[in-house]
């Protein structure tokens, strides 16, 4: 397995290590390779950072290096990350924001998501990711979550196009519970959900997602993500210009009595 882009100096920096304990002990690749049961090019791999160090390598090259436990300390450092890189600058603004706007294009934004929703999505990633990559990113969006009712209360809107809520991810029973999620979250004091209908002509919306957030200092930011990049901005220029685009898409939206009805609508027909 080629070395992720989310991730990759932690398994270099590991690998680099390992040679360096193996090279100072005096340990051939081809010793450690047959005490690991490793073939040499599974551990050459591994010691330049293409391959992720495994448990049982660094555990053998720690004992054969007499490195004392310096090698199996990494281990920790080699887990998944909850998030993409790409996104963490955002989740870590979103874990002390205090009001949070969404609009989404195509998917259920992830605070919405139910767990095999946003399961369905990780596990059929591309690239595809590693089922330990898997079960922490979805862990890690279960995660966010817990700000939805999280004391004091966080203020979060939702503008949700219809084609999000039309886009087949798993089988219609998954969504028909994903939908019936959406219905009930709405009914938190602190949550807005709202509906922009296909045939409405509010065509900042097609321009793609956005993310508004307001921090506890009262620091607007904006949030804008792509194929695997994502960008948060401060500067007020660019941050004005998403907040216009999202004003547009709200004015545009069904209220949230209105959007009830349309998800419960759409669910029914699955």
């Amino acid at each position: 397995m080629s070395t992720p882009k989310e991730n990759p100096m932690s398994w270099k920096y590991c690998g680099d290590q390992l040679k360096r304990w193996r090279e100072k002990a005096g340990v051939t690749r081809e010793q450690l390779s047959r005490a690991a049961s490793y073939d040499v090019e599974s551990v050459r791999s591994m010691e330049a950072g293409r391959r992720k160090p495994s448990l049982k390598l660094l555990q053998v090259a720690d004992e054969l290096c007499d490195a004392k436990g310096m090698l199996v300390g990494a281990v920790d450092f080699l887990k998944p990350e909850k998030f993409p890189s790409y996104s963490q600058g955002y989740t870590d603004a979103e874990s002390t924001a205090i009001a949070v706007h969404t609009y989404e294009a195509l998917l259920i934004p992830g605070l919405l998501q139910t767990e095999e929703y946003a399961r369905e999505l990780i596990s059929h990633a591309c690239p595809p990711l590693d089922d330990e990559t898997v079960e922490v990113r979805v862990a890690g969006r279960m995660q966010r979550q817990e700000k939805l009712t999280s004391s004091p209360p966080v203020l979060f809107g939702f503008v949700i196009y219809e084609a999000a809520l039309h886009a087949k991810v798993g089988s219609p029973d998954l969504m028909k519970r994903q939908l019936a999620h959406i219905v009930e979250v709405s009914k938190l004091r602190n949550v807005v959900v709202q509906v922009l209908p296909a045939n409405r002509a509010a065509y900042p919306a097609l321009t793609g997602p956005m993310i508004l957030l307001e921090t506890a200092d009262h620091e607007q930011l904006a949030y804008v993500e792509g194929h695997r990049t994502g960008a948060l901005h401060a500067d007020p220029d660019k941050v004005n210009v998403i907040t216009q685009r999202h004003g547009m898409i709200r004015m545009q939206a069904l209220s949230t009595e209105e959007s009830v009805e349309f998800i419960r609508r759409i669910a029914e027909e699955l």
